[in-house]
């Protein structure tokens, strides 16, 4: 894929000097950093959505060198959630230091840095994460306030045809259902692009569904919503006793981080 370029156009100026800043801070001081969210949408996909924080994704092993890095150079800095994100801003423009995700499931590794793709943002030459890698990511938000369907629609429509098809299965390994629910909609959405998906890809999950059709339900009391979205399965784990697909040892997750990723359902609203 190409290098592509993206105009900061329609933010104020305050906001391009703080993203351009941090991220010459960030580039001076050679940490090394992607750059994702919706930034790296509107280079993949043409799509420009101008929001109050840029996300920069970072390995897991990065993430307080980042934050020390920032608070260096006098931004406010916090590690808001131990298992995936900490912030850097100044008043109410963030920064978002991600090296996972919220249900612990993406997190980010060498082959995001590997497969990354050339960019210009904010007139400087950056890195973005790899579609694929942000499908994966992406497929796993589906919370009654976001929803993240739509982006992966976008970007299955422009980068589909170069996808790395095996390193998605890889990713999504046993939660190889939700990709096919996404892959459904995509040819939902888009009838006449629904060939930009290998037909042997539908074909290989297709037949994965054929499969488990044919065998007897798992004997075991398992809710996985709670990867989809930290909310909307609480009862099922809170007062139907359901198991957390989350929580270790079977998920990526503890306990006491999916207290705090709990305890801020309201206040994030």
């Amino acid at each position: 894929m190409s290098a592509a370029t993206l105009n900061p156009h329609g933010l104020d100026s305050h906001t391009v000097a703080f993203y351009q800043r941090a991220i010459g801070v960030l580039q001076e001081a050679d940490v090394p950093f992607l750059v994702g969210g919706a930034y790296a949408l509107a280079c993949y996909a043409g799509i420009t959505r101008h929001t109050k924080d840029f996300d920069i994704f970072v390995l897991p092993r990065d993430c307080r060198r980042v934050l020390e890095t920032l608070a260096a150079a006098g931004y406010d800095t916090e590690l808001t959630f131990p298992h995936w994100l900490g912030k850097g801003y100044q008043g109410d423009t963030f920064i978002d230091v991600i090296f996972s995700s919220g249900n612990g499931v993406a997190t980010v590794d060498d082959e995001w840095f590997t497969h990354a793709v050339d960019a210009e943002v904010f007139e400087a030459a950056v890195r973005l994460c790899p579609a694929e890698e942000m499908i994966w990511s992406k497929s796993f938000v589906v919370e009654r306030e976001r929803y993240d369907g739509a982006d992966i629609n976008h970007l299955l429509h422009a980068c589909a045809p170069s996808l790395d098809w095996r390193r998605m299965l890889r990713r999504f390994n046993s939660n190889w259902r939700v990709l096919l629910s996404h892959l459904i909609l995509f040819g939902f959405v888009y009838p006449a692009e629904r060939a930009k998906v290998p037909a042997w890809v539908l074909t290989e999950l297709l037949n994965r569904l054929q499969n488990e059709i044919a065998t007897s339900a798992p004997d075991e009391h398992l809710c996985r919503g709670t990867l989809l979205s930290r909310e909307q399965y609480l009862v099922d784990i809170g007062r139907w006793g359901y198991e957390d697909a989350r929580l270790q040892p079977r998920g990526p997750m503890n306990a006491r981080d999916i207290a705090h990723w709990t305890a801020a359902i309201h206040t994030d609203k």
